[in-house]
């Protein structure tokens, strides 16, 4: 049962990046990587964001942490002003949102046992002892489904699957009340996959943890998403409860993105094929910035970017077809 109480709140979240050139740094422009993203996560929820590589969505989830430090916005946790935060608040706040990456070994020091890597964050968050991180780590290992024996053991030892395990496990430490999870089964293997994807959502029923799921897998998001976000070139296009994104999508970007997986394709339809490439953040298009490769682009998508309102009840899109 998800509580609809926001536990986390972004309104009109930026992060650009300058873009020099040359000895004597010259300006060319800003990358605009996440440009304007307003989304709440609802207490106990999972919501999806999906998008093409280079849309933005690691950005993201990353500004939410401050491991990008946003341009301009807001981001609000629990009440807490996430950009006003010192470095000793912004610490404690990262008690209570983790990160889960891609590849597991990016976050796993080759050189450490993992039990170790797991304790790390107990030891940075001041939980003294020897004997009581022994201990937290031996259940976080066993909550994950590995056996507290392996805690000596080092990375190469595992495989994809259990280390990706192992990384949860060490999110897990500190007893977070969201997870960003960035692609985080996207390098594994589809049986190792499902495996991965039951772990988080019983983690979830069990701690009543809320997600944010990152992921280019329709599939995978529809397994366990509750609403699901369409990015593209930095925007929010689509938000929705995902039955009814994946039933009736309004964008035509996400009707693509359907379309391209048999399965998902509204009706039985045939696919829908973007001309083109994703444009360049360095220099979005005016208007709408999908118009470029829409299959239903008309005159006004060219001169006026369209506003991000509810089309239908808790159904929003950012799309001139809906005036």
């Amino acid at each position: 049962m998800i509580n609809k109480v926001p536990l986390l709140q972004i309104k009109n979240l930026k992060k650009y990046y300058r873009v020099t050139s040359g000895l004597i740094p010259r300006p060319l422009g800003e990358i605009k990587a996440v440009d304007g993203v307003s989304l709440d996560i609802i207490e106990g929820e999972v919501l999806g964001l999906v998008g093409e590589s280079g849309c933005g969505k690691s950005t993201l989830g990353k500004a939410i942490l401050r491991l990008e430090e946003p341009t301009g916005g807001q981001i609000s946790f629990q009440g807490t002003d996430v950009l006003s935060l010192n470095k000793r608040d912004l610490r404690t706040l990262r008690g209570k949102i983790q990160i889960v990456f891609q590849d597991p070994d990016s976050s796993l020091d080759p050189r450490m046992p993992v039990g170790d890597s797991i304790g790390e964050a107990l030891i940075v968050h001041g939980v003294s002892g020897a004997g009581e991180r022994g201990r937290r780590v031996a259940r976080l290992m066993e909550k994950v489904g590995l056996e507290a024996g392996f805690a000596e053991r080092y990375p190469h030892e595992f495989s994809g699957g259990q280390r990706q395990r192992i990384g949860i496990a060490r999110a897990l430490a500190m007893d977070p009340r969201l997870i960003i999870a960035d692609e985080p089964v996207s390098a594994l293997d589809v049986s190792v996959q499902a495996q991965v994807l039951n772990l988080m959502m019983d983690i979830k029923d069990e701690d009543g943890l809320s997600y944010m799921f990152v992921s280019h897998d329709l599939a995978v998001v529809k397994y366990i998403a509750d609403r699901v976000a369409v990015m593209y070139l930095g925007q929010i296009v689509e938000l929705a409860d995902k039955e009814e994104l994946f039933r009736d999508p309004l964008h035509p970007y996400t009707e693509a993105l359907l379309s391209a997986v048999a399965g998902l394709r509204r009706g039985g339809g045939s696919r829908i094929l973007l001309t083109g490439d994703m444009p360049s953040p360095l220099k979005p298009p005016a208007g709408c910035r999908f118009h470029t490769r829409c299959h239903r682009v008309m005159e006004i998508c060219r001169a006026a970017e369209p506003a991000f309102r509810e089309v239908v009840p808790g159904h929003y899109a950012a799309c001139h077809l809906y005036p």
